[in-house]
């Protein structure tokens, strides 16, 4: 497992980004092993999947719901993952979360299902304004 800390979550108006990271600690030979996922859970509403990325490969994977506002990316050197939004919309509004599982436990059928990962963090609270 691994332990992953998210930060720079915030405030911010419809329209605009806001960029938030997950710090990664793992064993140095050990990052490139893993799928890492941002996850949200909007009030009252179930926990969902917004984007993952495999450092392995490059392979990147989406939900509907963001592409082409949000992209996921990692700093090999600094072990992070960041989630870029942009066109931020009020119902982006969520605590965000970053998981992190085996490469091997991951597929283009299973990413987006929270059951597949096995470390996650605290998260970091995102809200936009209209």
């Amino acid at each position: 497992q691994v332990q992953l800390v998210e930060s720079g979550g915030g405030s911010v108006q419809a329209g605009g980004s806001l960029r938030i990271s997950c710090a990664v600690t793992p064993s140095p030979s050990y990052y490139n092993s893993n799928v890492y996922t941002w996850f949200r859970m909007p009030p009252g509403k179930e926990r969902e999947a917004v984007a993952a990325l495999y450092p392995g490969s490059g392979v990147t994977y989406y939900a509907d719901t963001v592409k082409g506002r949000f992209t996921i990316s990692q700093d090999g050197a600094q072990k992070k993952i960041f989630l870029q939004m942009n066109s931020l919309k009020p119902d982006d509004t969520a605590m965000y979360y970053c998981a992190a599982t085996f490469w091997t436990r991951i597929t283009r059928e299973n990413w987006y299902l929270p059951a597949a990962y096995a470390s996650w963090g605290q998260g970091t609270q995102v809200t936009v304004s209209s």
